[in-house]
């Protein structure tokens, strides 16, 4: 007996933070978060409505199921706002438009520049001495 998917999945990336996200229609939003609820993984009201902003801004209630790893928390929250607006697209391409306008598509790919040979950081050169 094979069992029917009934969510939408998609992947928001930033920086080096991943999220996977599972979408499933609810009667009210909710956001699930590594097994916790998104305001006690996040803790700060800021990034909880960052996560909950492309839902928002389409006027959906969806029950949000997300499993994220790597970078930091404001890293991790941007990547979900990232996989949610995805998976939106997928589930209804006419939120698209409305999604890009906004900025939730792009996938952010300012990262930290690696360290050069030679120097103290990635641009960071030692001190010059004239003699």
């Amino acid at each position: 007996m094979s069992k029917i998917t009934s969510y939408t999945e998609a992947v928001g990336r930033r920086k080096t933070a991943t999220a996977r996200v599972r979408l499933v229609s609810a009667k009210n939003i909710s956001i699930q978060v590594n097994d916790k609820d998104a305001i006690d993984y996040f803790q700060i009201p800021l990034m909880v409505d960052t996560v909950t902003s492309p839902l928002k801004a389409v006027g959906g209630t969806y029950a949000v199921t997300a499993k994220v790893k790597g970078g930091g928390k404001k890293a991790q929250a941007d990547a979900l706002r990232h996989g949610i607006a995805r998976a939106l697209v997928d589930i209804e391409a006419s939120f698209r438009k409305d999604l890009k306008q906004r900025g939730f598509l792009k996938r952010d790919p300012r990262a930290k520049e690696r360290k050069k040979f030679g120097l103290k950081a990635a641009r960071r050169a030692p001190q010059w001495s004239k003699r």
